[in-house]
C-alpha cells in the first residue's frame, strides 16, 4: 500500500528529443503514486522533435509543461522546474525512463517520517554503457576524496528534496551532476537508496566522453568556492607560493649553468616553454574562475535567473 501524504508533490522532469518516452513515463507515474497529491513539471529544453506537442496533447492538469526559448542544458532546466514547483516535496528524475517512478514512495518516506532533506538513488545495477559510466565513476572518485562526502552514486537523477533545501540550491553551468554535493553543502541531511534503473526505452542518449572534462573542471569550481571562496588568498598565495619557489629553483639551476659553466641559457627551451605553459595555465584557470563568480554575482545580486521560458501550459492553458 502507498503511503499516501497530503503535501503536494513537485516532480521536475527536464527532457529534451524524448517524444517517444513521454506518455509512458507519464502513465508510470500516474500509477506509482496513486493517491498521492503530486504536479509533474516538464521542462522542455527546445526539442525539435515534438516533445512539446506530445506533452499539450496530454489534456492532463497534473501536468504541466515549461517551454524555454531555447537549449540551456540539463542544470538550466532544472532550475526552471524547481523554481516553478509548488510543492513541499520535489523530486527531480530523468525524462528517458531508466528511472523507475515507483521508488518515489519508499524514497518519500525517509523525507516524511525519518526528517530527512534529501534522498537520491544509488543504481546498483546501472543499465548504462561503459562510456557513461566512466565520468560517474570519476566524479564519484573525486567527490569522496575531496569532498569528504560518501555518496556513491552523484549521477543518479532520481532524488526527493524538500522544498526549503531545493529552493536554495543554485544551478548553474552543468551543475545538475553534483547537485547532492550542493545540498551538503547547504547543510542537508542525506539518505541514500538503491533504486531501479531500467535501459533507455526510447531515443538516444545526449552524453559521451566528454563529460570527463568537465566533471573534472566543475568539481574543481565547486570546492574553490566552498573552501576558498571568502579566504581566496590561501589558494592563490599559497599557489603562487609554490610556483615562485619553483621559478627560483629553476633560475638558481639556470645561474649554475651561465656563471658555473659559462653556457648560454637565453635560447634555452626549459626558459622559454617553461615560463609560457606555467603563465597560460595560471591565467586560464584564474580567468574560468573569475568569470564564473562574475556570472553567478550578475544573476544572484539582481535576482534574475540565468534562463528565459517561452510558456507555461497547464491542461491546454497556455500561459504566456
Amino acid at each position: 500500500m502507498n503511503l499516501v501524504t497530503t503535501s503536494p508533490l513537485s516532480i521536475v522532469i527536464p527532457v529534451f528529443n524524448e517524444v517517444d518516452n513521454i506518455a509512458l513515463l507519464t502513465n508510470k507515474i500516474h500509477e506509482s503514486l496513486e493517491g498521492y497529491n503530486y504536479q509533474i513539471i516538464y521542462v522542455d529544453d527546445f526539442s525539435f522533435d515534438g516533445t512539446r506537442k506530445a506533452i499539450k496533447n496530454m489534456k492532463d492538469d497534473r501536468v504541466h509543461l515549461i517551454s524555454l526559448k531555447r537549449n540551456y542544458g540539463q542544470s538550466l532546466a532544472l532550475a526552471a522546474g524547481i523554481d516553478y514547483a509548488q510543492g513541499d516535496y520535489i523530486i527531480t528524475m530523468d525524462g528517458d525512463l531508466q528511472n523507475d517512478p515507483s521508488d518515489i514512495p519508499q524514497m518519500l518516506k525517509y523525507i516524511t517520517e525519518k526528517d530527512y532533506d534529501v534522498v537520491t538513488g544509488i543504481r546498483e545495477e546501472r543499465k548504462d554503457s561503459f562510456i557513461k559510466k566512466i565520468p560517474s565513476k570519476i566524479a564519484n572518485s573525486l567527490i569522496r576524496r575531496t569532498a569528504k562526502l560518501d555518496i556513491k552514486d552523484n549521477g543518479c537523477a532520481l532524488k526527493i528534496f524538500t522544498k526549503e533545501i531545493a529552493k536554495d540550491l543554485n544551478l548553474y553551468g552543468e551543475m545538475h551532476r553534483f547537485i547532492t554535493l550542493l545540498a551538503h553543502f547547504e547543510g542537508a541531511r542525506i539518505k541514500q537508496l538503491p533504486v531501479k534503473h531500467h535501459a533507455r526505452h526510447a531515443g538516444s542518449s545526449k552524453y559521451g566522453l566528454e563529460r570527463i572534462f568537465k566533471v573534472v573542471a566543475d568539481i574543481m569550481l565547486l570546492l574553490f568556492i566552498r573552501k576558498y571562496f571568502q579566504r581566496p588568498i590561501h589558494f592563490f598565495g599559497i599557489f603562487g607560493f609554490v610556483l615562485i619557489i619553483i621559478g627560483i629553483a629553476i633560475n638558481l639551476y639556470l645561474l649554475v649553468v651561465k656563471f658555473g659553466f659559462g653556457e648560454d641559457i637565453g635560447t634555452r627551451p626549459l626558459l622559454t616553454f617553461g615560463m609560457m605553459f606555467i603563465l597560460a595555465g595560471i591565467q586560464l584557470f584564474t580567468i574560468g574562475i573569475v568569470m564564473e563568480l562574475l556570472i553567478r554575482t550578475y544573476y544572484e545580486s539582481q535576482k534574475k535567473r540565468p534562463y528565459r521560458i517561452k510558456s507555461i501550459t497547464i491542461a491546454d492553458q497556455v500561459q504566456p
